[in-house]
């Protein structure tokens, strides 16, 4: 039995978005952090996105997931404004503040870049921030390491150290799970979640895992080529089939997500197989 099926996550077409948020946008502005509107991306003539309605509002954390090609990174390099849309409008609040983390990271493994110059660059930090930081995220202490020697679970919270050094409105987070085992996964998904908590900063991260995602999501959005549903996840600690799937080390870090589409992708598959993901 497919358990994601059968625990039935609540899922809402994209033509019938709830408009209902745990978290809203600042009380001074009814706009949204960022939003796209029929944002279409296109590259070496070829069409990787189209038809985007997306929004994310302050303190929310929302998930994009999709299968490879789908054009999950293209959207948040377009939301970041390192790609320009095709057709379309983007809009961002005045004076937003963006963390980013990215899905790759290649660092010459003797490189001598101890983990303090590292957060450094390019814009000089204190030793207090850069201790505070390092606390928050988990990895007290690292600060005179170089960066090669460390592990892959430490290279992702230094990499998120880095974003939220300067207290960022919105984190984007670029499949930033990836490599890391289950048990890492949820302990850094817990994480994400305490930032939010701490901080007040809305989340928005990629993920390579179509149906397992991180609980405190607010939403989910599925997307390939084009915004195919989005929904909430469902925690469904308890059941049997939860701990058949995560066991018990995962904390209800992480949750279930069943994609309800009323469309096939086998001409997007074709058209997206060699486009970014």
């Amino acid at each position: 039995m497919n358990p994601v099926a059968h625990e039935g996550a609540q899922m809402k077409p994209v033509a019938q978005k709830s408009a209902q948020m745990r978290h809203h946008a600042p009380q001074d502005a009814q706009m949204s952090l960022v939003a796209a509107h029929g944002v279409a991306v296109t590259a070496g003539g070829r069409r990787i996105l189209h038809d985007i309605d997306f929004n994310i509002d302050r303190g929310e954390i929302v998930m994009i997931v999709g299968p490879n090609g789908s054009g999950k990174t293209t959207l948040l390099r377009a939301l970041l404004g390192v790609l320009r849309p095709s057709h379309g409008q983007i809009t961002r609040a005045r004076g937003l503040q963006v963390g980013y983390v990215p899905q790759r990271l290649h660092l010459d493994p003797g490189l001598p870049l101890p983990v303090a110059r590292f957060l450094s660059l390019p814009r000089r930090r204190t030793r207090t921030d850069i201790a505070e930081t390092l606390a928050r995220v988990g990895v007290p202490g690292v600060a005179g390491q170089d960066m090669g020697t460390l592990s892959g679970g430490q290279f992702q919270r230094v990499l998120l150290a880095r974003a939220l050094m300067g207290r960022p409105d919105l984190l984007m987070l670029d499949e930033p799970t990836a490599g890391l085992d289950q048990p890492g996964v949820a302990s850094f998904y817990r994480l994400i979640e305490q930032v939010r908590a701490e901080l007040g900063c809305a989340v928005l991260a990629v993920s390579h895992d179509l149906h397992v995602v991180m609980s405190a999501s607010d939403r989910v959005v599925c997307i390939n080529g084009h915004i195919c549903c989005e929904g909430a996840p469902h925690a469904v600690r308890n059941a049997p089939e939860y701990r058949a799937l995560f066991g018990l080390g995962t904390g209800g870090a992480l949750a279930l997500f069943q994609h309800q589409h009323d469309h096939d992708h086998d001409h997007a598959e074709k058209t997206h197989q060699d486009d970014p993901a």
